[in-house]
């Protein structure tokens, strides 16, 4: 028997993009959405969006960033693809931090100071 939550699942024909991927071999990727029309053609009514994508090296291994880029030609999304980089891994750190000062905060209970219950061995 399907599953009925997927019998009415639909693609918005208005809401379509064409996904294109330029990279360096070396650096990152640039993905570029570019808005198109239900017979395929480009809708020059909406602006094409460009990402970018990089792995930063870290003790625990390889951390994928990515980013939106300021950009309406590819040329200007190859000049700011490293301030898109750069301003990704400023909201991760700001997230981190953010991350660490709630953890930080919390009260500490006896029963999570014991373990809740979990066996410690």
């Amino acid at each position: 028997m399907a599953d009925k939550t997927l019998e009415n699942i639909q693609i918005d024909g208005a809401n379509l993009w064409k996904e294109e991927h330029f990279t360096d071999l070396k650096v990152g990727n640039i993905r570029k959405l570019t808005p198109i029309k239900l017979d395929g053609t480009e809708d020059e009514s909406r602006t094409a969006v460009y990402s970018a994508t990089t792995n930063i090296m870290t003790p625990g291994g390889a951390l994928p960033i990515s980013g939106e880029i300021e950009a309406t030609t590819l040329s200007e999304a190859v000049k700011n693809f490293p301030a898109a980089i750069n301003a990704a891994i400023k909201q991760l750190q700001e997230e981190m931090i953010r991350m660490q000062q709630e953890q930080a905060s919390q009260i500490i209970t006896p029963d999570q100071l014991r373990g809740k219950g979990n066996i410690i061995i």
